[in-house]
């Protein structure tokens, strides 16, 4: 799966709580930016879609 570069999450607040993702054409990786020794998350298309469609229909 070719993979583009680690980005932050918007949605982080700067200080301890960040995230980052990185998408590629299979799906996405999440990981901790304070921990990412630990790995990341992978999701496949559909379910990456599934959850920005839902965080986007959510209030900040």
């Amino acid at each position: 799966m070719s993979k583009s570069t680690w980005h932050k999450s918007t949605y982080s607040d700067g200080g301890a709580n960040c995230v980052e993702a990185r998408q590629g054409t299979a799906g996405a990786d999440v990981r901790d930016t304070q921990n990412r020794e630990a790995g990341h998350l992978s999701f496949a298309s559909q379910e990456w879609a599934a959850l920005l469609g839902g965080v986007r229909s959510q209030t900040r």
